[in-house]
């Protein structure tokens, strides 16, 4: 064999060799991670040809899957769309799936190794293969009055069961129409998807979890908190100027709307908290120092890496913090600050609940196609970010927030509820943005946490996000949380 032969079959072996590396590598390698790609429309047409299971809120379908007579078997719809939009996500043939429908895509699709038996009993009963059921702990009557709430809004609502970490309400505004992206009709699914992508925002992003803002006054419940561990109580006077200067600048701070939180130019924390005086907090963070302000938020869960719940969620931050003067400012919840929804119904569970944090979760079990229960989930503590103590101080303080200061909104007849208002400024003309978080339940017995979230709007968060928390918490009180 002459040399430039011998060249020409060592190139070509060398290349069969790395042709078939490659296969192996893509078949066996990554053959999970190409199957879970949402993007993989030929996996997503074999899943068509299986009835996907259901997604069910109170024993009622969310998202179900009906036999069709089009090329494709099954068709995925949402009988109430846009209500349960934000946590169903969509089933999509062209963009494949995202929400409960991604997170939960193995049990829905049936491929779930938990579903290993029913696929070999399916085989030699020669019975048609389907998917299981995925039971959310959303509650309807919370669920609706957040949607309600939120009508014609830019925002969000999530609500906890205190005691557990379940879910009881999840939506983004605006929402948008799942049966419209998990049609049959590739032409209409990119129409609707180029709408969707028009508007500011993409009402496909959950703003739950996908999205964090600064939490204005919300945040000083974390640094009363932090006070409260520190030795303070809530009958402790401090500080509370017209305007307090930030230190090592010239500019001074002043409350909302240039108030004077009270003319001796001191007051309980309690007091401090109920008209949520920014100079006594701003104050008391730089007093605290900067590591007791961060302990005290990460115990809450911020500048921790979450869990997925089973929707992943973006990390809550404190930010950076240069000197004290941006410590003070970050005291009051503004500067870096940024928290998403979910975190702020956790600290307001966290603190109703007695100091204990519980795991947020959304999906309450998962089924077989027979119904056979196949996992359970169990309420786990994930912190305690503060003693059971400094939990009925907090609580105390809430009420007072609710009953006389700036929460007063949130009211309801015959039930304690307490909270914490958050005004935080992003445009210079007051378009601020609202919060509201807090709890509700009979006296010593906090059953449902809230918080709201509205971006934009003249107002404060006792004006616009308060009402809001009050009818979610109300129609959950009156349908389930009461009895």
């Amino acid at each position: 064999m002459n040399s430039p032969l011998r060249k020409v079959s060592i190139s070509v072996l060398v290349l069969f060799t790395l042709l078939i590396l490659n296969a192996n590598y893509i078949q066996v390698v990554r053959s999970s991670e190409l199957r879970a790609n949402p993007s993989n429309t030929r996996i997503l047409a074999e899943e068509y040809d299986r009835e996907r299971g259901q997604i069910v809120v109170d024993g009622n379908p969310v998202a179900t899957s009906v036999r069709t007579d089009d090329a494709l078997t099954y068709l995925r719809q949402y009988p109430q769309g846009e209500l349960y939009s934000s946590v169903t996500g969509y089933y999509s043939l062209v963009y494949g799936n995202t929400g409960i429908e991604r997170a939960e895509n193995e049990i829905l699709s049936g491929s779930d190794d938990r579903l290993a038996f029913r696929r070999i009993a399916d085989l030699f009963t020669g019975r048609d293969p389907s998917g299981g059921n995925v039971e959310l702990t959303l509650d309807p009557a919370a669920q609706q009055a957040a949607f309600d709430g939120l009508d014609g809004v830019q925002g969000s609502v999530v609500a906890l069961d205190p005691s557990t970490g379940a879910v009881l309400a999840m939506v983004s505004s605006p929402g948008y129409d799942p049966n419209q992206l998990s049609s049959h009709d590739p032409a209409a699914i990119r129409a609707y998807s180029d709408t969707l992508g028009a508007m500011d925002p993409d009402p496909r992003v959950n703003g739950t979890v996908d999205e964090r803002h600064s939490p204005g006054s919300v945040f000083k419940l974390i640094t009363s908190a932090a006070a409260l561990e520190d030795g303070y109580s809530s009958d402790s006077v401090v500080p509370a100027p017209q305007t307090y200067r930030l230190p090592g600048t010239s500019r001074d701070l002043s409350n909302f709307g240039g108030e004077v939180c009270d003319p001796s130019g001191q007051q309980t924390l309690a007091d401090a908290l109920r008209i949520s005086c920014n100079t006594a907090f701003a104050q008391l963070g730089v007093e605290l120092g900067e590591d007791r302000i961060r302990e005290t938020a990460q115990a809450f869960g911020i500048d921790e890496e979450p869990e997925p719940m089973p929707l992943p969620v973006v990390q809550s931050t404190v930010g950076d913090i240069d000197g004290d003067a941006q410590l003070a400012v970050a005291s009051i919840g503004q500067q870096n600050v940024q928290i998403t929804p979910l975190q702020g119904a956790m600290i307001a569970a966290a603190i109703a609940n007695d100091g204990s944090l519980m795991q947020p979760y959304l999906v309450d079990q998962l089924q077989a196609p027979d119904l056979t229960v196949i996992d359970q989930t169990e309420p786990e503590e994930q912190s305690r970010p503060v003693s059971a103590d400094v939990a009925t101080q907090l609580q105390q303080m809430m009420v007072g927030v609710v009953e006389g200061g700036s929460g007063r909104r949130a009211q309801i007849d015959g039930y304690t509820v307490g909270g914490k208002t958050g005004t935080a400024q992003t445009t210079a003309d007051g378009d601020d943005n609202q919060w509201f978080v807090g709890f509700a339940g009979p006296e010593g017995e906090p059953q449902i946490a809230v918080a709201v979230f509205i971006q934009g709007g003249q107002g404060t968060g006792g004006d616009l996000s308060a009402p809001v928390a009050q009818q979610v918490m109300a129609a959950y009180l009156a349908a389930d949380g009461g009895n």
